[in-house]
């Protein structure tokens, strides 16, 4: 019952870090829901959390985490990452996230071929 509650907590964490990055006036629904629908809830919050960390902060990524990103594909990761990095706070570093969100892309498809 810990870890299912732990599970929601980090749940919640995720939604608030994506809302924050996310200002509501400036979200399109349509492509709010196509990111959550097709990429999000096929993540652990932990993994959602890992791969948030690894681009936009200085985070490391797990080896399981690295095997979901791949199973759940590039165009997902990369929708995923330009739609947070396109926020008005982050833009100014945008090319600098999406640089990281190739790196990491790489090294999780290399860890995903050695498993």
């Amino acid at each position: 019952m810990a870890r299912f509650n732990s599970q929601i907590t980090t749940l919640f964490i995720v939604v608030a870090l994506v809302c924050a990055f996310v200002p509501t006036f400036s979200v399109k629904e349509a492509e709010a829901n196509l990111l959550w629908n097709t990429c999000l809830v096929k993540f652990t919050p932990k993994c959602a959390l890992d791969i948030i960390a690894a681009v936009f902060e200085n985070g490391t990524m797990p080896d399981p985490c690295c095997n979901d990103l791949v199973k759940e594909g590039k165009v997902c990761h990369d929708s995923l990452i330009k739609y947070i990095a396109d926020k008005p706070m982050l833009i100014a570093h945008e090319t600098e996230y999406l640089k990281k969100s190739d790196d990491l892309w790489k090294h999780c498809v290399s860890i995903s071929k050695s498993a």
